[in-house]
């Protein structure tokens, strides 16, 4: 692989874990740049690695998360920012769509029940997939 496709991978990788890690947070791009000192369609390139950020700008945004810069890379020893494809689902627009669905019910009665049907849906694809095998 050429340098400049490693480097367009790494920093759309870079990207990627920003924008997961904002999402998860609930904090809009807008808030971000204003933070970084920014505008929001530069941070919408830090998160599609149209343009690399900074390492001056990466810390800032590492210490407005509250994470270490090391978990912005694939470094063994950073901290896991995605749970199993949970981080990955947030962060596309029915993952967003879906919690903000379900942060909008303010019934606790309500979220429990959502979350035991999509319990129920998830167990009975699973056995319907097991059946076809």
């Amino acid at each position: 692989m050429a340098k400049i496709e490693t480097d367009a991978a790494i920093d759309a990788a870079v990207g990627r874990r920003i924008r997961t890690l904002r999402i998860a947070r609930g904090i809009s791009q807008s808030e971000i740049a204003k933070a970084l000192g920014v505008t929001f369609q530069q941070v919408q390139k830090y998160e599609k690695g149209t343009n690399r950020i900074s390492v001056s700008r990466l810390q800032q945004t590492a210490e407005l998360f509250g994470v270490p810069a090391a978990v912005f890379f694939n470094e063994p020893d950073a901290p896991a920012i995605d749970d199993g494809g949970l981080a990955h689902f947030v962060s596309t627009r029915e993952g967003y769509a879906l919690n903000s669905a379900f942060a909008g019910i303010s019934d606790p009665e309500v979220r429990r029940k959502v979350i035991r049907l999509v319990k129920a849906i998830v167990k009975n694809a699973e056995e319907a997939q097991a059946a076809d095998r």
